[in-house]
């Protein structure tokens, strides 16, 4: 009788909605079980439903999220309860270096991408895992 293996449950963080669900859309297709979030808050409210084992996050969230999250934030907050949950931060943005340094001050180490981010590259890092 054959096993069958879960598929890794992945949550995708990211304001742009196209650009959440587009990678939501291409982890499903490569065997991952993904969804996507808008704001910090609901990544969290997500994250404590849906367990993800994986978060991928953009940095910078736009300040319409109401707790004012950023995706630093959102993942150090996901990790209280679901220490063992890996986080994967991707971003645009120059001024992130401040955001990361603070989160390694804190303790919080994450791994970074480059947006825009190729599927193929984010396909390659999660094989990695």
């Amino acid at each position: 009788m054959t096993e069958i293996k879960a598929r890794p449950r992945v949550l995708v963080v990211d304001d742009e909605h196209v650009i959440a669900d587009t990678l939501a859309i291409i982890l499903n297709q490569a065997g991952f079980n993904a969804s996507a979030a808008y704001t910090g808050n609901e990544a969290v409210e997500l994250a404590r439903s849906e367990k993800p084992s994986l978060i991928i996050c953009d940095v910078v969230l736009t300040p319409n999220d109401p707790a004012g999250m950023t995706g630093i934030d959102a993942a150090i907050n996901i990790q209280r309860f679901l220490p063992e949950c890996k986080v994967l931060l991707f971003s645009g943005q120059a001024a992130t270096s401040d955001l990361l340094e603070k989160a390694r001050a804190r303790g919080h180490d994450f791994d970074i991408l480059a947006k825009p981010v190729h599927p193929q590259d984010l396909l390659a890092k999660l094989r990695q895992q």
